[in-house]
């Protein structure tokens, strides 16, 4: 749950007065977004470094996703451990080595 309180009518009304009064605010044309090419054909290089630095290094065993089905006592225990409660399953499934 976010612990930001919500804005109040007052405050959305000056911010839509802000967003009015900014001359980089300007609607797109029909034509110019006809005109719009994807930034990769426009910034080639930047895109490539972008896409090779982007998320983390692949895994050399990476885990695979699975559906599983539980019994509701045995879900709520697990979860019950925290945050990490699906680390801490893969974890006593791995110690099983089943």
């Amino acid at each position: 749950m976010s612990k930001l309180k919500p804005i109040t009518d007052e405050e959305e009304a000056l911010i839509q007065a802000q967003i009015a009064e900014d001359a980089d605010d300007e609607d797109i044309t029909d034509e110019q977004l006809a005109q719009a090419k994807p930034f990769a054909e426009v910034f080639p290089d930047l895109a490539a470094s972008i896409r090779r630095s982007a998320g983390r290094p692949r895994s050399e065993n990476p885990k695979q996703a699975v559906t599983l089905r539980l019994s509701p006592a045995t879900l709520q225990k697990f979860e019950a451990l925290g945050p990490d409660w699906r680390a801490r399953m893969a974890e006593v499934l791995e110690k099983a080595k089943v």
